[in-house]
Protein backbone atom coordinates (compact mmCIF):
# COMPACT_ATOMS: atom_id res chain seq x y z
CA UNK A 1 0.00 0.00 0.00
CA UNK A 2 2.88 2.37 0.81
CA UNK A 3 4.45 1.65 -2.57
CA UNK A 4 1.16 2.39 -4.37
CA UNK A 5 0.71 5.68 -2.49
CA UNK A 6 4.35 6.59 -3.20
CA UNK A 7 3.83 5.92 -6.91
CA UNK A 8 0.70 8.09 -7.01
CA UNK A 9 2.51 10.82 -5.07
CA UNK A 10 5.41 10.80 -7.55
CA UNK A 11 3.06 10.91 -10.56
CA UNK A 12 1.23 13.93 -9.13
CA UNK A 13 4.53 15.62 -8.28
CA UNK A 14 5.89 15.09 -11.80
CA UNK A 15 2.64 16.37 -13.34
CA UNK A 16 2.80 19.53 -11.21
CA UNK A 17 6.44 20.20 -12.13
CA UNK A 18 5.78 19.62 -15.84
CA UNK A 19 2.74 21.91 -15.72
CA UNK A 20 4.78 24.64 -14.04
CA UNK A 21 7.75 24.31 -16.39
CA UNK A 22 5.68 24.24 -19.57
CA UNK A 23 3.04 26.82 -18.57
CA UNK A 24 4.11 29.20 -21.37
CA UNK A 25 3.75 26.45 -23.96
CA UNK A 26 0.29 25.68 -22.55
CA UNK A 27 -0.70 29.35 -22.98
CA UNK A 28 0.63 29.45 -26.53
CA UNK A 29 -1.15 26.23 -27.40
CA UNK A 30 -4.41 27.54 -25.91
CA UNK A 31 -4.12 30.78 -27.90
CA UNK A 32 -3.53 28.93 -31.18
CA UNK A 33 -6.45 26.58 -30.48
CA UNK A 34 -8.71 29.54 -29.68
CA UNK A 35 -7.68 31.19 -32.96
CA UNK A 36 -8.43 27.94 -34.78
CA UNK A 37 -11.83 27.68 -33.07
CA UNK A 38 -12.68 31.22 -34.23
CA UNK A 39 -11.57 30.42 -37.77
CA UNK A 40 -13.72 27.26 -37.86
CA UNK A 41 -16.64 28.82 -35.98
CA UNK A 42 -20.03 28.12 -37.50
CA UNK A 43 -23.70 28.32 -36.67
CA UNK A 44 -24.18 24.58 -36.31
CA UNK A 45 -23.82 23.31 -32.79
CA UNK A 46 -20.40 21.72 -32.84
CA UNK A 47 -18.37 21.49 -29.64
CA UNK A 48 -15.75 24.09 -30.55
CA UNK A 49 -18.32 26.73 -31.48
CA UNK A 50 -20.29 26.03 -28.30
CA UNK A 51 -17.09 26.34 -26.26
CA UNK A 52 -16.27 29.71 -27.86
CA UNK A 53 -19.81 30.94 -27.17
CA UNK A 54 -19.67 29.76 -23.56
CA UNK A 55 -16.31 31.46 -22.94
CA UNK A 56 -17.51 34.71 -24.51
CA UNK A 57 -20.79 34.76 -22.53
CA UNK A 58 -19.23 33.73 -19.22
CA UNK A 59 -16.19 36.01 -19.25
CA UNK A 60 -17.85 38.89 -21.15
CA UNK A 61 -15.22 38.91 -23.86
CA UNK A 62 -15.09 38.70 -27.64
CA UNK A 63 -12.45 37.23 -29.94
CA UNK A 64 -8.94 36.18 -28.98
CA UNK A 65 -7.18 39.52 -28.47
CA UNK A 66 -10.27 41.73 -29.06
CA UNK A 67 -13.54 41.79 -30.97
CA UNK A 68 -11.85 42.69 -34.27
CA UNK A 69 -10.42 39.15 -34.51
CA UNK A 70 -13.81 38.10 -35.84
CA UNK A 71 -13.34 40.29 -38.93
CA UNK A 72 -10.77 37.80 -40.27
CA UNK A 73 -13.18 34.85 -40.12
CA UNK A 74 -15.49 33.39 -42.71
CA UNK A 75 -18.36 33.59 -40.23
CA UNK A 76 -18.03 37.40 -40.07
CA UNK A 77 -18.45 37.75 -43.84
CA UNK A 78 -21.72 35.82 -43.61
CA UNK A 79 -23.27 36.89 -40.32
CA UNK A 80 -20.98 39.34 -38.57
CA UNK A 81 -19.83 38.95 -34.98
CA UNK A 82 -21.60 36.15 -33.04
CA UNK A 83 -24.42 37.06 -30.65
CA UNK A 84 -22.45 35.57 -27.76
CA UNK A 85 -20.29 38.73 -27.87
CA UNK A 86 -23.26 41.06 -27.31
CA UNK A 87 -23.45 43.05 -24.10
CA UNK A 88 -27.25 42.90 -24.31
CA UNK A 89 -28.97 40.23 -26.39
CA UNK A 90 -32.00 42.52 -26.91
CA UNK A 91 -29.97 45.41 -28.35
CA UNK A 92 -27.90 43.41 -30.85
CA UNK A 93 -29.18 43.18 -34.40
CA UNK A 94 -27.49 41.26 -37.20
CA UNK A 95 -26.94 44.49 -39.15
CA UNK A 96 -25.07 46.02 -36.21
CA UNK A 97 -22.93 42.90 -35.84
CA UNK A 98 -21.87 43.05 -39.50
CA UNK A 99 -20.58 46.63 -39.16
CA UNK A 100 -17.41 46.76 -37.00
CA UNK A 101 -17.93 50.41 -36.07
CA UNK A 102 -21.47 49.84 -34.78
CA UNK A 103 -20.52 46.51 -33.24
CA UNK A 104 -17.81 48.16 -31.14
CA UNK A 105 -20.53 49.87 -29.10
CA UNK A 106 -22.66 46.76 -28.66
CA UNK A 107 -20.20 43.93 -28.04
CA UNK A 108 -17.55 43.20 -25.45
CA UNK A 109 -14.30 44.68 -26.73
CA UNK A 110 -11.85 42.73 -24.52
CA UNK A 111 -10.30 39.55 -25.88
CA UNK A 112 -10.91 36.17 -24.30
CA UNK A 113 -7.31 34.94 -24.22
CA UNK A 114 -6.21 37.48 -21.62
CA UNK A 115 -9.30 36.92 -19.47
CA UNK A 116 -9.02 33.12 -19.58
CA UNK A 117 -5.35 33.17 -18.59
CA UNK A 118 -6.05 35.75 -15.90
CA UNK A 119 -8.86 33.59 -14.49
CA UNK A 120 -6.68 30.48 -14.57
CA UNK A 121 -3.77 32.23 -12.86
CA UNK A 122 -6.04 33.67 -10.17
CA UNK A 123 -7.31 30.17 -9.34
CA UNK A 124 -3.83 28.63 -9.25
CA UNK A 125 -3.34 29.43 -5.58
CA UNK A 126 -6.51 27.50 -4.71
CA UNK A 127 -5.43 24.55 -6.86
CA UNK A 128 -1.93 24.62 -5.33
CA UNK A 129 -3.36 24.71 -1.80
CA UNK A 130 -5.68 21.77 -2.42
CA UNK A 131 -2.86 19.82 -4.10
CA UNK A 132 -0.56 20.51 -1.15
CA UNK A 133 -3.22 19.28 1.28
CA UNK A 134 -3.75 16.07 -0.70
CA UNK A 135 0.02 15.54 -0.88
CA UNK A 136 0.28 15.88 2.91
CA UNK A 137 -2.43 13.26 3.40
CA UNK A 138 -0.64 10.95 0.98
CA UNK A 139 2.64 11.37 2.85
CA UNK A 140 0.89 10.67 6.18
CA UNK A 141 -0.65 7.55 4.61
CA UNK A 142 2.75 6.40 3.37
CA UNK A 143 4.34 6.86 6.82
CA UNK A 144 1.46 5.12 8.63
CA UNK A 145 1.42 2.19 6.21
CA UNK A 146 5.18 1.73 6.68
CA UNK A 147 4.70 1.82 10.47
CA UNK A 148 1.92 -0.78 10.22
CA UNK A 149 4.08 -3.00 8.03
CA UNK A 150 6.96 -2.78 10.49
CA UNK A 151 4.63 -3.50 13.43
CA UNK A 152 3.20 -6.59 11.71
CA UNK A 153 6.69 -7.84 10.78
CA UNK A 154 8.07 -7.34 14.33
CA UNK A 155 5.15 -9.09 16.03
CA UNK A 156 5.07 -12.06 13.66
CA UNK A 157 7.47 -14.13 15.75
CA UNK A 158 5.70 -13.42 19.06
CA UNK A 159 2.50 -15.19 17.94
CA UNK A 160 4.09 -18.66 17.99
Amino acid sequence: YAMLLSLIFLIVLVAAVVGFVFRHEIKTNFESNLNLALKDYNVTADRHSEAVDTIQRTLHCCGVQNYSDWERTEYFSQRGIPKSCCKSQDDCSEEDLKDPNKAKLKVFVDGCFFLVTLTMESKMSVVAGISFGIACFQLIGIVLSCCLSRYITNNQYEMV
